[in-house]
C-alpha cells in the first residue's frame, strides 16, 4: 500500500503548491540514485518521491485525496459494505438483523433450506433468489419485503465504478550539462521498448519532470493505459556549474596577465568571448557577464567568472622576481583574518 504522498514529500496537508514543489526539489536531489549508488532501494524510493509528487502537483487529484475520493494511488476509493443495517446491531428499520437470516436459511446435512416457522415458501431447497436478495437487503437498510412491493436491489448490484487504469512509471534521463543547458533532442526507451526522441528545453535543470500520456503500463478491460514521467538527471561539466538560471566557471589565467592585465577568452554557452583583465588583478576576482547563463523564466541569467592564476614552471629567473618582490612587499596580506 502506497504512502500518504504528504508524508513522502514531508510537508503539511495545509502546504501550498510552491510549499509542496520546493519540498520535492529538495528531496529529489537527495534521494537521486545517481546521489546514491550503494542502495539498492533508492530506485524505489526516487520512484515513490515522484509518485506522490504527481497526485500532489495535479490540482484535481489533490483535492480528490483530500476529500477521500482516492487513494495514494490516485485510485478510486471504493465504497463496500460498511456493516449491515447501517452499522446498528438490530439491522435496518424493519429489517431483520444477523439471527433472522440464519433462522431463515439453515445449512444442515440436507443442505441448504429454509429454517422452520417463517413459512413464506415451500420446505427443503434453496428460497427464490429475489427473497434471498429481499432479506440482505433489509439488513443492509434497504427496502424489504415480497414481490408484491418491489424487488430489492442486491447488494452485489453496488456499483464498484470502471476498472483502474494502466499504472504510471517513472523513468531517469541522464543528459549531458551543455545540453541541458542549450536545449536539445534526447532518445527515450520506454518499457514497452518504443523508442521516442524527447525535446528538452533550453535552460533544462536537475529534477526537471516531463508527462508522457499514455505512455505507461497498459491496462485490462480496454481502460486507458498509465503515463511515463521522466525526470532529468543533468551531468556534471568540467567547468560550468550551474547556479538556479546563472552559471560559474573557474578560467586559468597566467601569472603575466594576472600582473599586467589586457585580454583573454573565456567560454559561454554560445561560444567564446573576451574578458578584460586589469592590470594586477588577483586570483579569486569574479567577472559578471551579464545574460549569459541559462534560460529561466524572466530572461537568461548570468555567467560569473572567477580568475584562478596558474603559475609558471619553476626557473631562476621566477625565482628571483619573487625575491625582489618579498624584499619590497610591505605587509602580510593575512592581516585581519
Amino acid at each position: 500500500m502506497a504512502r500518504d504522498p504528504y508524508d513522502v514529500i514531508g510537508v503539511a496537508r495545509s502546504a501550498s503548491a510552491d510549499e509542496i514543489k520546493r519540498a520535492f526539489r529538495k528531496k529529489a536531489k537527495a534521494l537521486h540514485p545517481d546521489a546514491n549508488p550503494k542502495d539498492d532501494k533508492a530506485q524505489d524510493r526516487f520512484a515513490e518521491l515522484n509518485n506522490a509528487y504527481e497526485l500532489l502537483s495535479d490540482a484535481d487529484k489533490k483535492r480528490q485525496f483530500d476529500r477521500g475520493e482516492i487513494d495514494a494511488e490516485g485510485k478510486p476509493r471504493f465504497a463496500g459494505f460498511e456493516g449491515f443495517g447501517g452499522g446498528r446491531p438490530g439491522g435496518g428499520p424493519g429489517g431483520p438483523n444477523a439471527e433472522t437470516i440464519f433462522e431463515t436459511f439453515n445449512f444442515g446435512r440436507d443442505g441448504f433450506r429454509r429454517g422452520g416457522g417463517q413459512g413464506r415458501g415451500q420446505q427443503g431447497g434453496p428460497p427464490p433468489m429475489d427473497e434471498f436478495f429481499d432479506i440482505l437487503s433489509g439488513m443492509t437498510g434497504g427496502p424489504a419485503g415480497g414481490r408484491g412491493r418491489g424487488r430489492a436491489h442486491s447488494p452485489f448490484d453496488q456499483d464498484f465504478g470502471p476498472p483502474p487504469a494502466g499504472e504510471d512509471v517513472t523513468l531517469t534521463l541522464k543528459v549531458p550539462f551543455l545540453d541541458a543547458a542549450r536545449g536539445s533532442t534526447q532518445r527515450v526507451v520506454l518499457p514497452s521498448g518504443e523508442s521516442i526522441d524527447l525535446k528538452i528545453p533550453p535552460g533544462t535543470r536537475e529534477g526537471h519532470r516531463m508527462r508522457l500520456r499514455g505512455k505507461g503500463k497498459a491496462a485490462s478491460l480496454g481502460r486507458p493505459p498509465g503515463d511515463a514521467y521522466v525526470v532529468v538527471s543533468v551531468e556534471p561539466h568540467p567547468a560550468f556549474r550551474a547556479d538556479g538560471k546563472d552559471l560559474r566557471l573557474d578560467l586559468p589565467i597566467a601569472l603575466d596577465e594576472a600582473i599586467l592585465g589586457g585580454k583573454v577568452r573565456a567560454p559561454t554557452l554560445d561560444g567564446e568571448v573576451e574578458l578584460t583583465l586589469p592590470a594586477m588583478t588577483s586570483s579569486g576576482k569574479t567577472f559578471r557577464l551579464r545574460g549569459k547563463g541559462m534560460a529561466g523564466d524572466g530572461g537568461s541569467g548570468d555567467l560569473y567568472v572567477t580568475v584562478r592564476i596558474v603559475l609558471p614552471e619553476a626557473s631562476a629567473d621566477l625565482e628571483g622576481f619573487a625575491r625582489v618582490l618579498k624584499e619590497r612587499r610591505k605587509g602580510d596580506p593575512r592581516d585581519g583574518m
